[in-house]
């Protein structure tokens, strides 16, 4: 059996990323299509698991993704994503997106999401990855949050939990 990798805290996989938005990502109203986003939202989550596991990591799936305010051609997406929880071999990591006016200054918050990924090992296949060290308040509240929905997830999926801790 391998061994877990040591623990990581969540400000070692941290990922923020910047992404001007050009005509070509808008629709017909000048805002960044809603998969542009999406498509930004999942690379920067994408580093933030890697940077984690330290290995390839795949998008297994989102919860959810909420749009809150359009983002603008010309404006500046501002993305930042940080893992919320670790199981054995995949991970949760959150994204935000804001939306900043560079002539003002002025930034709002656009999307956010949950992204599950997986590790992949050189087989191909499922493999550990480190647990995460929440530190910070917002960090343990996120961690908490982030294991409730995992549960909900293996729950809807009709996956039981064993009583020594998590299958994934």
């Amino acid at each position: 059996m391998t061994a877990h990798p040591l623990p990581k805290p969540v400000s070692a996989s941290q990922c923020e990323m910047i992404q001007l938005v050009l005509p070509h990502d808008a629709n017909v109203l000048g805002n960044a299509l809603g998969g542009v986003v999406m498509h930004h939202m999942d690379i920067c989550a994408a580093i933030c698991a890697q940077r984690h596991a330290g290995r390839v990591c795949v998008t297994a799936s989102v919860d959810r993704i909420d749009f809150e305010s359009p983002v603008h051609v010309g404006e500046v997406m501002q993305l930042f994503a940080s893992v919320n929880f670790a199981g054995r071999t995949s991970l949760e990591v959150g994204v935000l997106c804001m939306a900043e006016d560079a002539r003002t200054g002025t930034r709002r918050h656009t999307a956010s999401a949950y992204f599950t990924f997986v590790a992949l090992g050189e087989d191909g296949k499922p493999c550990p990855v480190p647990p995460v060290v929440p530190v910070t308040p917002a960090e343990l509240r996120r961690f908490d949050a982030a294991k409730r929905r995992r549960e909900q997830r293996l729950a809807e999926r009709g996956h039981a939990q064993p009583s020594g801790g998590p299958t994934s």
